[in-house]
């Protein structure tokens, strides 16, 4: 690749809507960028296999050491210069990294998602546009409580719990503070249209002033 991609960090906290932002994205740059990659910050949960199951349900999976951030930087630096990489896959019903991975192939936008992706500095410099999604706290925890019961199998007393041992200290502790990083601050999740519509006309600008031939 001869230009470097647009790398878009997008933050925010649980169920703020960000991966229905970054979808958006993705449908409103394809056309211009040609291709778009997606590095999702959950695929890079640790590999904890060799705990208990118990063991995992009581871990801190929203502390930023819960992450291999370093991975992950690795596989941006290799997006950037034009080589694939192979993202790890997670399995949140077991708790565990799953078996396999996904081929990630260069692209002329990387998108790179999830709620401590402008709190990690590492990862953060990788980033050339910053956003941070953001949701009224009793909206993101109801949407966390039927998505983690509906679609993860989990029981509600343990989402409950969860969210008050981890979820919630995680998110005041390090995930709100991060907003200060963001160039562009959606609120109201994925259902601001205007603000999606807004972002993605800006990013369009950014990517075509990175591929105007140099003078």
């Amino acid at each position: 690749m001869s230009v470097a991609p647009l790398v878009i960090g997008i933050a925010g906290g649980t169920a703020s809507g960000k991966t229905t932002v970054a979808r958006r994205i993705v449908e409103g740059l394809s056309d211009a960028a040609g291709s778009v990659a997606l590095l999702d910050l959950d695929s890079y949960y640790r590999d904890l296999s060799d705990l208990s199951l118990e063991e995992k349900k009581s871990f801190n999976w929203d502390h930023p050491e819960a992450f291999d951030a370093d991975l992950l930087v690795s596989h941006l630096k290799a997006l950037k210069v034009g080589r694939s990489v192979e993202k790890p896959t997670y399995s949140f019903s077991d708790y565990a990294r799953g078996p396999g991975s996904v081929t990630v192939n260069p692209a002329a936008v990387v998108l790179v998602e999830g709620i401590l992706v402008l709190a990690l500095e590492a990862i953060r410099k990788e980033c050339e546009v910053r956003l941070f999604v953001d949701a009224d706290d009793d909206v993101r925890v109801i949407r966390r409580l039927m998505r983690d019961v509906k679609e993860r199998g989990r029981e509600l007393d343990q989402v409950v719990e969860q969210y008050f041992r981890t979820v919630r200290p995680m998110h005041l502790g390090f995930v709100e503070p991060s907003k200060r990083h963001a160039d562009i601050i959606i609120p109201h999740g994925g259902a601001n249209e205007t603000a999606i519509r807004m972002v993605v006309g800006a990013l369009r600008g950014r990517l075509a002033e990175k591929k105007l031939p140099a003078a």
